[in-house]
C-alpha cells in the first residue's frame, strides 16, 4: 500500500525539475520501471463552455479532433500510423475538462508523441469528418441515448432536472435540435476560442525521461494566448420537497434515479466522510452495501442498487470510475437498476426509507469500522495503471489537493471518527428535499401513487422469510409527500430533444 500511496504522491507532486514558470500546467509521474508512456493533454473547457444553441458543441469539437483528420495526414492516414504501434488517441469530455489520452512503448515514443501532438495542434476539422462525427451524434442522442440506455438516460435526465438553468443543465453530447445548428465553422471558432496555452494541462506518465517533458511543454506552449476566464460554478436551484420527473416510454422495467446537489467536493474532510457512508449505503457494482442487500438480495427486484457522490459515467460498464470528470458542484444519487414496473414505488419507497434510515440514525460502530476497514483495501483498486495514476494527480490539480487525493483518503480513513461521519450525513444528506427520475410506462399512473402516496403492497413468485414480508408492510406504506404541480411527464422522444 505505502509503495502505491508514493508513486500517486509522485503524480500529485507538479513539475519541479525545469520550467517552473508553468510547473501549474505540467504534471508528471514518472515511473522507472513503466516499459510504456502515457500522455495525458488536458483543456479547461467542456459542455458548461457551450454556447446556447449549441450545446453539444465542445464534445463534437473534441471528438472531431481525436477521431478526425489532420492538416497533413487523413484520419484513415492516421489511424494506419497508429496501428503498428498498438496504440490510439483517445478524447473525454465532461462538463468542465476535455482530455485527450494515449499510451505507447518506449520504442514507439518519438513516432507516438509526433502524431499525438500533430492531432491536438493541427486538426484539419474536415468537412467529411464533420459530418461523419456530427451524425454519430446525433444517432447517439436520438436513439441510442433514448431507447437503449435506460440507465444512463435516467441519470442523464436527474443531472438536466437539478441542474437547470445553469450551465451543467445538458448532457455534454448535446440536444437533437443543437446539433443540428452547429457547423464545421463553429468548431473550428470554438477550438480557436478555448484550446489555447492558459487552458492547457500536459501530464506524462510512465517511463519518460526529461528531454520529452521539456519538449512536450514547449509544443504545446506554442498554442494561442487566449482568455482563461473560467465559467462561474453552477448554482442549482433550492429543492422543495420530492420534485419528479417521468419519462413516459414502453419498458417491461423501470429505472429510477433520485438525488440533490451536497456541498462537498474531493478534498474536504467531510467529502471523506460522506464517502464512507455512501459505500456502506451503495458501493458501486458490489453485493454486500445495504441498499443491494434490501431490494437485490433479499427481494430480487433489480440487478444491483448504487449510491454516489461523484459524477460516475457509464457506471453500468464499468468497476470503477474514470479520472478527469472533475465537477466543482457535486451531487449525491442512488440509482437503482431498473426494477419490474408493478414495483416501480415499493422499491423507491424502499431507498428512501433507507436513506431517511441512515440519515436520522447514523452508522453503528459495526457497520463503520466495516466499511473503513474495506475501503482501505477497496481504494487501491482504483488506480492499478499508470495512466489512472496520472489521471487523478490531474484531478489534484483542479481539486488543490497537495498530498494526492488517494494519500488523503488513506490518511481520512485512519482520522476520521464515527461521530464526525454521521455529522457529516446530517449535515450534507437529507430524504425530503431532492429529485427523482423514472423511466417507465403509463405515467399517469405512477403520477397518481406518488400524488396520493397510494400503498404499494409487494407480492413475490416464491417464499420469503417472515421478516421481510414484515418490513414490506412498513416500506409498502412508507410516506411519500410529492404535490401534483412537482411532477413533470415528458414523452422519451422529446428528452434532449432541445
Amino acid at each position: 500500500m505505502k509503495k502505491l500511496i508514493l508513486s500517486l504522491i509522485l503524480g500529485a507532486v507538479l513539475f519541479t525539475m525545469g520550467c517552473k514558470e508553468n510547473q501549474d500546467r505540467l504534471v508528471l509521474l514518472p515511473v522507472a520501471d513503466d516499459p510504456t508512456v502515457s500522455f495525458k493533454v488536458v483543456f479547461n473547457v467542456g459542455s458548461q463552455n457551450d454556447p446556447a444553441g449549441k450545446e453539444g458543441l465542445a464534445a463534437l469539437t473534441a471528438t472531431l479532433i481525436a477521431e478526425g483528420s489532420t492538416k497533413k495526414h487523413t484520419y484513415e492516414e492516421v489511424l494506419a500510423l497508429l496501428y503498428p504501434m498498438a496504440a490510439d488517441v483517445s478524447e473525454q469530455v465532461d462538463k468542465e475538462m476535455t482530455v485527450f489520452s494515449g499510451r505507447t512503448h518506449k520504442d514507439n515514443l518519438d513516432a507516438f508523441y509526433g502524431l499525438l501532438k500533430e492531432v491536438v495542434l493541427e486538426p484539419a476539422f474536415a468537412e467529411v469528418d464533420f459530418v461523419r462525427v456530427k451524425n454519430d451524434f446525433q444517432n447517439y442522442v436520438r436513439t441510442t441515448l433514448r431507447y437503449s440506455q435506460d440507465e444512463e438516460l435516467g441519470k442523464e435526465a436527474l443531472y438536466e432536472f437539478i441542474f437547470a438553468e445553469t450551465p451543467y443543465e445538458h448532457n455534454e453530447e448535446g440536444y437533437v435540435k443543437s446539433l443540428q445548428a452547429i457547423t464545421v465553422e463553429d468548431v473550428r471558432e470554438f477550438y480557436k476560442k478555448h484550446y489555447t496555452r492558459e487552458n492547457v494541462v500536459v501530464g506524462l506518465g510512465g517511463g519518460f525521461e526529461r528531454p520529452l517533458a521539456d519538449r512536450a511543454w514547449k509544443d504545446f506552449d506554442t498554442l494561442p494566448a487566449g482568455d482563461a476566464s473560467p465559467v462561474p460554478a453552477p448554482v442549482p436551484g433550492k429543492i422543495e420537497g420530492i420534485q419528479v420527473k417521468i419519462i413516459e416510454k414502453d419498458v417491461q422495467s423501470t429505472a429510477i434515479s433520485f438525488g440533490f446537489p451536497i456541498g462537498v467536493t474531493r478534498g474536504s474532510r467531510d467529502f471523506y466522510a460522506l464517502a464512507i457512508a455512501t459505500s456502506w449505503l451503495g458501493q458501486h457494482r458490489t453485493s454486500f452495501a445495504h441498499l443491494y442487500q434490501v431490494i437485490r438480495e433479499a427481494r430480487g427486484l433489480n440487478y444491483g442498487d448504487y449510491a454516489y457522490i461523484e459524477h460516475f459515467p457509464m457506471s453500468h460498464g464499468a468497476s470503477f470510475p474514470p479520472p478527469n470528470v472533475a465537477r466543482r458542484q457535486p451531487i449525491f444519487q442512488v440509482w437503482l437498476r431498473p426494477v419490474p414496473n408493478e414495483t416501480r414505488v415499493f422499491a423507491f419507497r424502499a431507498a428512501l426509507r433507507e436513506l431517511r434510515d441512515l440519515v436520522e440514525n447514523g452508522m453503528t460502530a459495526e457497520e463503520f469500522e466495516l466499511t473503513r476497514k474495506f475501503l482501505k483495501g477497496y481504494t487501491l483498486h482504483y488506480a492499478p495503471t499508470t495512466m489512472m495514476k496520472l489521471g487523478y494527480a490531474i484531478d489534484d490539480r483542479f481539486y488543490g489537493i497537495e498530498e494526492g487525493h488517494w494519500l488523503r483518503f488513506s490518511r481520512m480513513l485512519d482520522e476520521l471518527t464515527r461521530e464526525e461521519v454521521n455529522a457529516a450525513l446530517r449535515k450534507h444528506f437529507n430524504y425530503e428535499n431532492l429529485k427523482a427520475v423514472f423511466i417507465t410506462p403509463d405515467a399517469e399512473g405512477l403520477k397518481s401513487a406518488l400524488v396520493n402516496n397510494a400503498p404499494s403492497p409487494i407480492t413475490y413468485a416464491s417464499e420469503k422469510p417472515t421478516e421481510v414480508i414484515e418490513e414490506d408492510k412498513e416500506i409498502s406504506i412508507y410516506p411519500i409527500v410529492v404535490k401534483p404541480e412537482n411532477v413533470t411527464i415528458v414523452k422519451a422522444d422529446e428528452v434532449f430533444e432541445g
